[in-house]
């Protein structure tokens, strides 16, 4: 009886954390396709649009270890719970930005694009607010995925069956990726400088909604507590500094979150941007990019389905290697094929016979193989640790930031050299995770205590 009702809570606990796990994606897709609407306000200028994005992945610099330490501290569940509260303000002050200081303007920007034409364009007060928003919506997910990510593994049992279970939530996540960039181009539909971020004000509502009921139902949910310390502050005689291979996961996990945002995020704007410099796209471009870009996320959602169920038998290491070679063949195609080799758009995707370049098709397809990194790089990295595991996940979370840092790096290169050269910065980061995966996931570290029972621990 006692055995069925431990089941019955982990089964229960599973659900949760998948649940989270959409969430999370939800939240963080929407900068992306919502950047398009202040990059065609602010003369087509994608690194200003990319800005939301970048304020949500900086939160993780700053609350990467406190998310680590609540875990440590409060426990999982309250962790989620001031997560959630978090996620609601977040949402409610960029939809302020919709109508609060949208004709008071603040400073003026100079921007010159790859033609040489300088022009300046005034930056108003509710973009501002909506970069709080993003970077209060980032504290949130921050929390959220230092929660989710450690409780599956652990929940799983670790190794490959705690990847199976990372992979097949990371399958809803992509889904609600999926999701948010079509939703947001249906709203949007033909891209002008008119559009207002007022456009996606329904979806900033159905979030704070979920968010709402979703704290209701964790607040009767129970959840493990496998490293509260009923808060007390424990200091140990080593941390997850000491491991070689975590500190090299770390510097993957940076790289990883910049690949995954950095890949949809430029096709993004290289689809509806209609100058010279984009993709040549004829119609509606931003509806069209947001359907080929949600293909990337479908993409995603098909490979951590198949790796959720492959992951019991087949290593996190084997994985990875063969998904960064094959992510490295499909870019460096994608850079070298001419935008006027092109394909049609299929009619389930967009109605008119659109046409876009093949590169594109390329660099969605590579959905399947970032799919699976973030549960491989962590599940590698935290292997072996024992209880450094809950420290580990908020450095993890931390060095998430590279989604925000990344992209912006991304976006920085193709405005000066042009969208498809600055897939090349994606292409290095490949060739350091290849690296992670054949060389430095290996716990070289095996000495050092990782026990509970082990008494290197002093109640501070």
């Amino acid at each position: 009886m006692e055995t069925t009702a431990k089941n019955n809570a982990r089964i229960v606990a599973i659900v949760v954390m998948f649940f989270i796990y959409a969430m999370i994606s939800f939240v963080t897709n929407l900068a992306a396709p919502i950047g398009t609407i202040w990059g065609y306000q602010f003369e087509g200028n994608s690194v200003l649009g990319m800005m939301g994005n970048m304020m949500n992945f900086l939160a993780y610099l700053f609350m990467g270890i406190p998310a680590g330490n609540m875990l440590v501290r409060i426990g999982y569940k309250k962790t989620a719970l001031w997560a959630l509260a978090v996620g609601v303000i977040g949402l409610f002050v960029q939809f302020l930005s919709s109508f609060v200081g949208t004709e008071s303007v603040v400073t003026t920007f100079s921007s010159t694009n790859a033609e040489g034409v300088a022009t300046t364009f005034p930056i108003t007060l509710n973009f501002f607010i909506y970069l709080l928003g993003a970077f209060i919506c980032g504290f949130c997910v921050c929390m959220l995925n230092t929660v989710v990510n450690p409780m599956l593994n652990l929940l799983g049992g670790g190794g490959n069956k705690g990847n199976q279970l990372l992979q097949f939530g990371g399958a809803l996540n992509s889904l609600s990726g999926t999701l948010t960039p079509l939703f947001v181009g249906m709203l949007i539909g033909v891209l002008s400088k008119q559009t207002q971020i007022g456009a996606v004000n329904p979806l900033l509502f159905i979030g704070i909604g979920i968010f709402a009921v979703a704290f209701v139902i964790l607040s009767f949910v129970s959840i493990p507590e496998p490293n509260l310390s009923n808060g007390k502050k424990i200091k140990y005689s080593h941390s997850p500094w000491n491991f070689r291979h975590t500190v090299l996961g770390v510097v993957g996990i940076f790289f990883y979150v910049g690949i995954e945002i950095g890949i949809p995020g430029t096709l993004n704007f290289y689809l509806a941007d209609q100058s010279a410099n984009g993709a040549g796209v004829q119609g509606q471009a931003s509806a069209i990019a947001g359907a080929i870009v949600a293909v990337y996320w479908l993409f995603m959602l098909i490979g951590r389905t198949l790796s959720g169920f492959i992951s019991g038998s087949v290593s996190s290491r084997t994985q990875l290697i063969a998904v960064s070679t094959t992510a490295i063949i499909l870019i460096v195609l994608a850079i070298f094929i001419p935008k006027t080799t092109t394909f049609p758009v299929p009619e389930f995707l967009y109605e008119g016979g659109a046409q876009v370049p093949v590169s594109a098709f390329l660099l969605i397809l590579c959905g399947l193989c970032t799919s699976i990194m973030w549960g491989g790089i962590f599940n590698l990295a935290v292997e072996g640790l024992g209880k450094y595991t809950a420290q580990a996940s908020g450095i993890f979370m931390m060095m998430v930031v590279g989604g925000g840092v990344m992209p912006l790096i991304q976006n920085a290169i193709a405005k000066s050299s042009g969208y498809m050269a600055s897939y090349w910065l994606v292409v290095a980061m490949l060739a350091y995770l290849l690296y992670y995966g054949l060389v430095g996931s290996k716990n070289v570290n095996t000495d050092i205590p990782v026990d509970e029972e082990t008494p290197d621990a002093l109640n501070l």
